[in-house]
């Protein structure tokens, strides 16, 4: 099989299971969890608890990405389709005129803030590295299905448009106008994965680095309201049309 051909076999198997494979991660990070805390151990607990806000600011800043792209494109779109390629337009402006892949550029920098809670470099340095060759293979697959889609409207707009770092200046006006109620119906679940992930990672850590279980009182404050708004949106979204937007 010619490398071309290889190249889109493997971003078609990855994109299909993409939502599963970093689980794939879990056993470097339990490891790594065991020598968490290295800020706290070097500097003391406040300079270990602002490392900590930071990384979490970080984190939210890759979920302001992806609401930003969300919250302005229309239906078929940017879409959770796993099965195969789904794209009704080619996305140019908003978000997709500074990046090709702002979705994917969110997904990294959420990551990113991950690991640096937890503060171990060589978990840092692996995961960055895998998600580079797993969205590597995904954005091939990806292009090849819209090239062949799209042709001459791609290719210019690919070659203007940088892959993931976005480039600003080339920012267009989105088609559309924002839309709130989208980002709430498609993004909610998102954003509780990244409050459960951390309040999780809080609890493992001064399990494993303190040898004992603790959680904070606003911590568990802030995991109760989110995890009743998440179920709030979640049932909005399943029974109700409250979070339907015509168009998106």
């Amino acid at each position: 099989m010619a490398l071309r051909e290889d190249m889109e076999k493997q971003g078609a198997w990855l994109f299909k299971w993409r939502s599963y494979l970093p689980l794939v991660f879990i056993p470097l990070f339990i490891l790594a969890l065991r020598k968490s805390g290295i800020m706290e151990q070097i500097f003391g607990d406040v300079v270990g608890d602002m490392w900590g806000v930071f990384a979490i600011i970080v984190s939210f800043l890759g979920l302001t990405v992806r609401c930003l792209t969300v919250g302005f494109v229309s239906r078929g779109t940017s879409g959770r389709n796993t099965q195969s390629q789904v794209a009704e337009k080619l996305n140019t402006t908003g978000m997709y005129s500074v990046t090709r892949n702002p979705l994917y550029l969110g997904n990294f920098v959420i990551m990113v803030g991950v690991t640096l809670f937890i503060q171990v470099w060589w978990l840092a340095l692996l995961v960055w590295v895998g998600f580079w060759f797993y969205y590597e293979r995904i954005i091939f697959t990806e292009e090849e299905f819209l090239r062949r889609k799209f042709g001459k409207e791609f290719i210019d707009w690919a070659q203007k448009t940088p892959m993931v770092i976005p480039n600003f200046k080339n920012w267009r006006k989105p088609d559309l106008p924002f839309s709130f109620k989208t980002i709430l119906r498609r993004e909610f679940s998102t954003y509780f994965a990244i409050v459960a992930v951390f309040f999780f990672l809080e609890i493992t850590i001064n399990l494993l680095t303190k040898k004992r279980f603790f959680v904070h009182s606003s911590w568990l404050i802030y995991f109760l309201v989110n995890l009743a708004i998440y179920f709030t949106l979640l049932i909005l979204k399943k029974k109700t049309h409250v979070l339907d937007v015509k168009g998106r």
